[in-house]
């Protein structure tokens, strides 16, 4: 009888792991995206300084966001950090563990929506994943722009249906990108200059662009995406364009950004 390998992570990879039981010396805890196997965590890897209680900084049954220091297969050790793990790396991994539980919800209620087996499922799944990354994504763009985004895709009008009804109940989280702009020109259609190169950055498809006058010479840009890596790859390529425009036209442009935001949950 042949038994499956079981999976370990890699050594840098940031884990969601369940305490299981607190010693004297550290908690033993299990990896929750890795079938529940068994990690250490060293009373040393748990915070700064020392420690003389580890009951103070862990219950078991709570939910940590660790690193994984070391990795032994063949001993099925597991060695993992808590205290270095930021706070951005915590969120940034909770809200990937969040979005994979909606995805997975998803598809459950595709499944069942379009009455379709397994195997019809996971072809359109991968027909999906192909186009637009993943699941969430692809009903994510189904809800913000439209059943259109499927056009041409080899998908059954059932399970077309199916989507554009599951996405049409989505709540598309969106996040806010914003800063300061101060635009001056000492041409005589100086004003002209300015609002053409604001009418430049505001023509973009993949993210919501808006530009608020704040009186001469600065004007709020505001950049809102389903999330902070789009906003920001965006970003650069619209400073270049209205810089570029008032540049030539031997104007003077500044950039100062402001705190980002959600405008809304996921």
């Amino acid at each position: 009888m042949s038994t499956a390998m079981q999976e370990f992570p890699e050594v840098g990879e940031i884990v969601v792991a369940t305490v299981s039981r607190i010693m004297d010396q550290g908690a033993y805890v299990t990896l929750d995206e890795y079938n529940n196997i068994q990690g250490f965590l060293h009373i040393s890897e748990i915070a700064t300084g020392w420690i003389r209680n580890v009951e103070k900084f862990l219950k078991p049954g709570e939910k940590k966001v660790l690193l994984v220091k070391r990795v032994d297969p063949r001993r099925s050790e597991i060695d993992l950090s808590l205290k270095q793990i930021s706070s951005d790396q915590k969120k940034k991994k909770l809200l990937e563990i969040k979005r994979k539980e909606k995805e997975s919800a998803l598809i459950e209620n595709f499944r069942a929506k379009a009455s379709l087996s397994k195997a019809e499922s996971e072809k359109i799944e991968n027909i999906l994943v192909d186009k637009f990354d993943s699941i969430y994504d692809a009903f994510s763009e189904v809800s913000a722009k439209g059943i259109a985004v499927l056009d041409g895709l080899d998908i059954p009008q059932k399970a077309v249906s199916a989507i554009e009804e599951l996405s049409s109940k989505m709540q598309i989280p969106s996040v806010e990108i914003r800063g300061v702009l101060e635009l001056t020109s000492t041409k005589p259609d100086g004003i002209e200059i300015i609002k053409r190169a604001l009418i430049s950055a505001m023509d973009n498809k993949k993210v919501t662009v808006s530009i608020t006058y704040m009186g001469a010479p600065r004007y709020r840009l505001s950049i809102t995406a389903q999330n902070f890596k789009d906003a920001e790859k965006e970003l650069k390529p619209i400073l270049a364009s209205v810089e570029h425009v008032i540049q030539k036209s031997s104007g003077t442009f500044k950039f100062t950004r402001e705190e980002s935001k959600k405008t809304r949950e996921g």
